[in-house]
């Protein structure tokens, strides 16, 4: 049965798109079955693995309408076992059309769609926008989890609560199974002494919440890294961009925690 995890924060520029590219990646190198479905209107993570409008007719939005079943659009990647439900720009509209206070189990339309394919992965890794709208509410309706990504920077924990409080009303409401699996710092540096703040007011607050290396015995942190942002620029995971460089290698130790849990 497969484990769906959503990556969520409504502050943008956080690494979000970034982890769940590069998550979906690790864990299909590590052999498993995954899906990255791109609920995003930027459609980051599409072009992240080297897509573009062109290469596709149909993707999540006809999903999301009901003209089109999510494995009519799924896509194979480069990676031999991640596959791609890709997003566009035309998922701006998506509210307008379907989203009606009187539109029966709305935020279950996502969950309703991938319970067709749910036991052909072993994960669903889930990008969604940031926002705290009705798609995002949609993913984490039909996740097991949530992996928060925090940027190390300034305003780093500012609207986390009101995320935290939209993953307990969903919990209490709507899917009662949701937990956050956890806290991601994002664009560590060593040499910046906020990074160095932000990370220590994380592990003050949410020690129990932080991914764990097991074989450092050190906590998972991406660190801000060229290579990492020059891959989506060649539509490639940082796995198979520079396998040795430390973007890469924090995301390994991502997966491999996930995988050990």
């Amino acid at each position: 049965m497969s484990e769906i995890i959503t990556i969520a924060n409504q502050k943008g520029g956080v690494g979000k798109t970034t982890t769940a590219i590069n998550l979906a990646a690790s864990l299909a190198v590590a052999e498993k079955k995954v899906l990255l479905i791109d609920i995003d209107p930027q459609s980051n993570a599409t072009t992240g693995l080297g897509f573009h409008r062109s290469d596709y007719e149909y993707n999540i939005y006809h999903v999301l309408i009901d003209r089109k079943k999510l494995s009519d659009v799924i896509l194979k990647t480069s990676l031999p076992t991640l596959h791609l439900a890709p997003s566009n720009i035309g998922l701006v509209g998506v509210e307008k059309e379907f989203y009606d206070a009187k539109t029966k189990g709305r935020e279950l339309i996502l969950k309703n769609k991938i319970a067709e394919i749910k036991n052909d992965y072993d994960y669903i890794i889930i990008d969604s926008p940031p926002a705290l709208g009705s798609i995002t509410i949609n993913a984490l309706s039909a996740s097991n989890s949530v992996i928060i990504p925090i940027q190390c920077e300034f305003f780093a924990l500012e609207g986390l609560a009101q995320l935290l409080n939209t993953v307990k009303l969903i919990k209490r409401t709507i899917n009662p199974n949701l937990e956050i699996k956890g806290f991601l710092p994002t664009m560590y540096s060593n040499q910046n002494n906020l990074s160095k703040q932000v990370f220590a007011d994380l592990k003050q607050h949410f020690k129990n919440k932080l991914f764990l290396d097991k074989k450092s015995s050190s906590y998972v942190v991406i660190p801000r890294n060229i290579k990492l942002a020059e891959s989506p620029s060649f539509g490639k995971p940082i796995i198979l961009y520079d396998v040795t460089s430390t973007g890469s290698q924090a995301y390994q130790n991502l997966a491999n925690s996930i995988l050990a849990s």
